[in-house]
Parts: structure tokens; sequence; C-alpha cells
């Protein structure tokens, strides 16, 4: 945004980007940023475009809600003139710099970045020869995950999940299914999707990786049915496969908006390993007593 005119805008007439993936979510780190802002003012300034008499925001939606928390009549802006699939090119990519999405959330801006990247292929002109040495052979998910966390792979996972129903999909994003298990899910039909939603919460236990592969071949072979579906989840499964599902809203509070998941992980088994040596201490200690 280097040497970009930075202008004033009034908060009152910023208009949200349709669709717009990200939630805007009121808790401690929204706090944070009030606080920042209440402090120092928007250091960095939002991105907008021209919207009729009013700007579309294309980054910047957590800051804007910040200062309409603060009453704040004007906030710092950039204007930019693009088109529509230029402008969601840009606000998935200043969205993505943020650690803590939800698979949700990275799921309809992957979609919706893919979409917007096949719509500009389809209108790019090849005539030059080192555009196309640039994008020959590769499809428009790999050209999206050049710039993004994800790998290709990744990318195609997180966009199958928009197929999941809306509760099932909210299950992915508290944690209580994991996200492979839901790509295989996705490819049930509707009807089967809420009967291993039903099943999951009477059960309180969902599926497996392996579960979810042997519930979708049924579905294939049409042959998933309520007692299907309960035999599977209600069998016991190896103790060297069980994983521990935390919900990340249950967690995220204690952890720096900057963590990634992986830090987030790692600082929990340092937290652990300190926890067991203390308690091994403790029982060193009353043993020695006992002597």
């Amino acid at each position: 945004m280097k040497n970009e005119q930075v202008v004033q805008l009034p908060v009152n007439r910023l208009t949200e980007f349709p669709e717009h993936p990200f939630k805007v979510r009121d808790d401690e780190f929204m706090d944070q940023l009030t606080d920042s802002i209440r402090s120092l003012g928007v250091l960095t300034p939002i991105v907008v475009r021209p919207e009729g008499d009013a700007w579309q925001i294309i980054s910047g939606h957590r800051r804007v809600h910040a200062c309409e928390i603060l009453d704040m009549e004007t906030i710092p802006a950039i204007v930019k003139d693009i088109e529509t699939d230029d402008a969601i090119v840009m606000m998935v990519d200043s969205n993505f710099q943020r650690q803590s999405l939800l698979p949700s959330e990275k799921a309809r801006a992957y979609k919706m970045k893919l979409d917007a990247v096949k719509r500009q292929g389809a209108r790019r002109d090849l005539s030059s020869d080192h555009d196309e040495q640039k994008l020959r052979g590769k499809t428009s998910r790999d050209l999206i995950a050049e710039n993004s966390p994800d790998s290709s792979t990744q990318i195609q996972r997180f966009i199958r999940l928009n197929e999941l129903i809306p509760e099932l999909l909210e299950m992915v994003d508290e944690g209580i299914v994991a996200v492979t298990p839901a790509v295989e899910l996705s490819h049930l039909k509707i009807r089967e999707q809420k009967l291993v939603k039903l099943t999951i919460e009477s059960e309180q236990n969902s599926p497996s990786l392996s579960q979810a592969q042997r519930i979708r071949r049924l579905s294939e072979q049409k042959r998933l049915n309520e007692d299907s579906v309960l035999e599977i989840l209600t069998e016991k499964k190896k103790a060297d496969c069980w994983n521990l599902a935390i919900p990340m809203n249950k967690i995220s509070k204690y952890f720096p908006g900057n963590y990634t998941h992986q830090q987030m992980q790692d600082t929990i088994i340092r937290l652990l390993e300190g926890w067991l040596r203390v308690r091994k201490r403790q029982e060193e200690l009353r043993g020695g007593k006992k002597r």
C-alpha cells in the first residue's frame, strides 16, 4: 500500500462485502483491537472500493466494527476502483493473514476465491508466451495454493466442506468432527447427513476417518440406514487411534490471536509435561514421608 493515498471515510457509509465468509466476532480479540484503536487510532488503513455513493469494504471488517463500537465517525481508508473478482481475491488473501480461522471460513473463502480465479482465467488474454508458460498445466487450485497457507489438496478438502449441512459444518468448527472425516461425510445425501448428525448427538461419538469412509461406501452402495450408522458409530475404536477433540472456542481465548493451531498444540503439550513432572515430584515426596 506504499504511495497510495489514504483518505478519511465516514464509517456509516461503508458496506460489507457481499457474502463475506469471515465472521466478525465480539470476543476478547475484538476487545483487544478496540482498546488498541481507542488508544492509538486505526494504524493500518482499510481497503475499500466505490459502490454508488458508499464504499464496499474489501479489507478491514474487524477494524470497522471496532470503530462502530467506539462511535467513531471516520476511518482511514485506501480506495481501489477494481473489478469484483479482483476484489474477492484481495479480500480473501488479506483475511488469510489471520491465524485463527474456522474450517467453515476457509471453506467459503476458498470457494469464493476459486470461482473468482476461474472467471479471471476465462477472461485473461494469454497471448503472452510468459503467461502461457506460467499457467500451463496448473489448475486454479494450484494457483490459489501458491499464495495460501494450505496445499492444493488441503484447499480441495476445505472447499468440499461446503457440501455439508450447516449442522455438521458447525460440528467441524467446534472440533467435534475432524476435517478429513467431514470431507467423507460431505459426499452423503442431505437426509443421510442429517441421520449421521443425529447419531453423533445421541451417542456423543464422532466418526474416525475409517468410520466415515465406511459410512460413505454404504451410501454409495445404497445400504446406509439408521441401523448401519448406529452400528459404526457405537463400535469400540482402537485405543491407538483415539483422539481427543477440544472445541477451538473453548481454548482459543487462552492464546494470543496470532497463534497457529500447531503452536497451541505445542504449548498444551509443554504444559502437560510440566504438570506431569510436578505430579511425579509430589508422589516422590509423599513416598519419602511414608518411609
